[in-house]
Formats: C-alpha cells, structure tokens, sequence
C-alpha cells in the first residue's frame, strides 16, 4: 500500500496535532499517522487528575523554567505561550480559569473534551488520521513507511513532521523507539533520561504507616535550588510536585534536603522547641511546640535519630533534614523525559539539517521543564513552529 500526501505528521500527540492544525490552516493536506489506536492517549491520561494546560506568568520567567532549553524554545514561546494556549482552549469552545498558584485549567478539568473538540476541528479541515500506523523509517526512495493492520504502507510525503514523544509511558505511544530509527539514518540524538520523576528511598520498616502521607508544606534543596511545595513519601520513596522540580539536580547526585518548618526561620523553632515543657517527650515537643504532621516527625526519626538529644539539634533536623535517595525511578514510570534530538541536529525552523523537509517536535526535542504547565504549553508551541516550517517549505518547492 502506498499513497502520497502533502504533508505527513507521525505521532498524534500534542505536539502532532498542533503540527497538523497549523499546516492545514496553510492549505496544506494532511496525513496524522498514530502507532496507538486512538490520538491524544498519553494527554488524556495527564488530564485525569486535571488538565494544566499552562501558567499564567510574565513571559521572561516563563520562559525561564525551561533551563538549558530558554534560549531554544524562546521565540517559539513568544508565538505562542500561555495567553495563547488560553485563547486556543476558548476557540475549541473549552472555558478555561487560573487558579491561585498561577496554573490554567478547563473549566471542567478534563481533557477529553478538548480533545474531542480538537480533532472534530481538524476533521473539519480535511485532516486525515490513520491509527495502529507504526513509523519503522523509511525506504529507499525515501517514503515513510509504516507496520499497519492491513500490512505494510508507505506514505510519499513533501514535508514530514515527527512528534513521537520522549521515553516515558510506553504504553500511551512514547517509547524512545525513534531514536534507533533516526540512528539508523545517521541522526544522533541524547539518550532519555527520566524527568519529573520520584526519586527511591530505602525506608526502615516503621515508616510504611506514613506511605501516601503528603509532606507540606515543605522547602525543598538540591544543587543551588529550592523548591516550595509538597512531596509524598511513598513504598518506593519521594515523589510529587516539590520532588519533581528538584528531578534535574536530583539526578545528577544533589543532596535532598527538606525544611519541614518553612514559614519559621531557624531561631523562631529553636525557641519553640525550648519552651516545651520539661517532661515533654521529643515527639511532642515537635507535635505541640511547631505543629508538625505524623509524617514530618516520622521522617525527622528516621534519618536524623540525633535531633532526640537536644533542642538545637532538633531545630536543625527540622530546618535541613537530608533524605538520602538512591536514584530516579525508572524512565518509563517519569511524567517527561528529557534528552532527545539537540539544538545542533536542526535547523530554526525544527528541521532535521540531515534530513530536508523532516521536523521534529514535542519531547522529541531535547529540552526539559518542570510540571505545572510547562511541558504542555511547550508541545504546543513546537508542534505549531515545526508545522508552520514545513508549510512554509512546501510553498517554496510547490
């Protein structure tokens, strides 16, 4: 089987759809070719909890939170950031709201309906989209050619954008597998490596009463950063939102401090642990004289058993208590992935320079964020850069 297409996008994630979306609004026919059986599997699954679309914040921090990857991806986030990801999410008939740490949500908090309103539209447009279309790579000729239900196929496209997501939940269509076939085309890329993730810890047997206790509010430290939020203790160890700004430093071998007490400053806990009355165990001294949760003190047991003997040790336990972590879990059970295709390997318009007329987009690309928006609103974004690109390059050679 074999066709030929204007335009051909490989992966019908975020990052895929908005590829496509922006190439028809150029007039562009389109191919959506999707390994799973339906698009937007692993965007459904970040909605569950609520979907964060992305952050309302000044521009230059916003930008800020992607690192390494600032400088890259700023123009693209000026075209599109936050207010537009907003304005696109009403278009689609999805009211939105911010809440009040800044972070934007559908008014009703899934994201199935934006889905749904999303691919109605691009239906609309003249979009095709294939499912259960595995991209293998490409045949001599050079069309794409894909694993399908029916058999082989292979798609002669003028312009082709890859969107196949990082390494993270293979089972939602992001298996890092692309790398071996871009390899194999001469294509080097960063190995993935796991991103917002939870971190292991060996845990004593008395703190399994504490598993899925939440820790807030909590600062957390690792390498020169912080990080104020919350964090839960789980069987397999520290995860959740406070944990996962950290994941960079983290993995790289940062120490994990916490400070439990982060709205009193180092003297103000010393003198409350002092005031305690002097037949007050250590327990509650920390329970009565600083209000500390079950867990808090749970931990504060568990890796620093010297803050028993004095108040001033305590009140360092308190302020810098270091949980000594034995690595990230594994790459598939990590909300994103970084590594990925470098800034070298492509052009600014997120083609491939060894590959004229292939872009890339999404997670594919090497950059990393911290949850809370950041990684949606940056799928978006290059996913519309890569798309208008390769529109842009089929008028020059049509």
């Amino acid at each position: 089987m074999r066709e030929s297409i204007e335009a051909l996008v490989v992966g019908g994630g975020p990052a895929g759809l908005m590829a496509a979306e922006a190439l028809s609004a150029a007039g562009r026919r389109v191919l959506v070719a999707e390994a799973k059986p339906s698009i937007g599997r692993k965007f459904l699954m970040a909605g569950k909890s609520g979907l964060n679309l992305t952050k309302d914040e000044p521009g230059g921090a916003f930008v800020a939170a992607y690192r390494e990857g600032a400088d890259w991806l700023a123009p693209m986030l000026a075209a599109f950031g936050p207010a537009e990801v907003a304005d696109w999410a009403r278009g689609l008939g999805v009211e939105v709201f911010t809440g009040s740490s800044g972070r934007v949500f559908p008014r009703g908090m899934k994201a199935s309906p934006l889905l749904r309103a999303w691919a109605g539209r691009l239906a609309a447009a003249g979009v095709a989209t294939r499912t259960r279309w595995r991209w293998t790579g490409w045949s001599a000729d050079g069309a794409a050619v894909f694993e399908t239900p029916a058999g082989a196929a292979a798609v002669e496209a003028g312009a082709t954008v890859l969107a196949l997501g990082g390494g993270s939940w293979a089972r939602l269509g992001s298996d890092g597998a692309w790398r071996d076939v871009l390899a194999a085309a001469g294509i080097a890329s960063a190995p993935l490596r796991p991103s917002n993730v939870g971190f292991r810890v060996a845990w004593s047997a008395h703190m399994a009463r504490h598993f899925g206790a939440p820790v807030k509010p909590a600062r957390l430290s690792a390498g020169g950063r912080e990080a104020t939020g919350e964090f839960v203790v789980s069987a397999q160890g520290v995860e959740g939102g406070a944990v996962y700004a950290l994941s960079p430093e983290l993995a790289a071998g940062g120490l994990l401090r916490v400070d439990l007490a982060p709205g009193l400053d180092a003297p103000a806990v010393l003198g409350r642990l002092r005031r305690g009355r002097g037949g007050d165990s250590f327990v509650n001294r920390l329970r009565k004289g600083l209000g500390l949760a079950p867990v808090k003190v749970a931990l504060i047991r568990e890796f620093a058993p010297e803050a028993a003997a004095s108040p001033l040790a305590a009140a360092a336990a308190v302020k810098a208590l270091a949980i000594p972590l034995a690595g990230p879990r594994p790459l598939d059970e990590a909300i994103s992935t970084a590594g990925g295709l470098p800034r070298a390997a492509l052009d600014d318009g997120l083609m491939l320079r060894a590959l004229p007329g292939v872009f890339a987009a999404g997670e594919m690309l090497d950059w990393e964020a911290p949850t809370g928006g950041y990684l949606l609103t940056a799928c978006l974004a290059t996913g519309r850069w890569a798309g208008r690109a390769a529109a842009i390059r089929l008028g020059s050679s049509s």
